[in-house]
């Protein structure tokens, strides 16, 4: 088992996903990703952007792929692959312009190598990140029901 501290359990519509964050990588990311799960920030979220093949995207407040939290970071780009399983930072045209949203790689990306954060990557259940309904955007969408730190849950 990871360390709890850093083990992010998502509840979805789909089921549960552990995921492992990376704060070797991604220190910055990885605090303030901490921060929003701590907040509840995405707990009810859904995944606004999904595309079978490439990844499920997830963490804007409005739905639309068009807010966050209001926090930009600064951008952690590191050498870790995307790869089926990778958590990596959503942003816009600047680097520097990740905030809350991520996405979850259902397959090789390595286009996006060291031009996305990488800050994680799922341990357990990616038959549920599998199931989550593709669109752009997606009809009836399937969310965060809950986001926990394990340390959290174990208190």
């Amino acid at each position: 088992m990871a360390v709890t501290e850093n083990t992010l359990i998502l509840e979805t519509t789909q089921g549960p996903i552990t995921i492992e964050m990376r704060p070797d990588l991604a220190p910055g990311h990885v605090a303030r990703i901490k921060e929003l799960v701590r907040e509840g920030f995405y707990d009810g979220i859904v995944f606004h952007r999904v595309i079978d093949g490439f990844m499920a995207q997830t963490g804007c407040p409005q739905g639309t792929g068009t807010g966050g939290s209001g926090k930009k970071l600064k951008a952690e780009f590191n050498n870790e692959p995307h790869v089926r399983g990778t958590l990596s930072m959503a942003r816009a045209a600047s680097p520097d312009s990740g905030d809350s949203q991520f996405f979850i790689c259902f397959d090789d990306a390595s286009f996006l190598n060291k031009q996305y954060t990488v800050w994680g990557k799922v341990t357990e259940g990616m038959e549920n990140v599998d199931k989550i309904k593709r669109g752009e955007p997606v009809q009836n969408p399937d969310k965060i029901v809950k986001a926990t730190m394990a340390a959290d849950a174990a208190a």
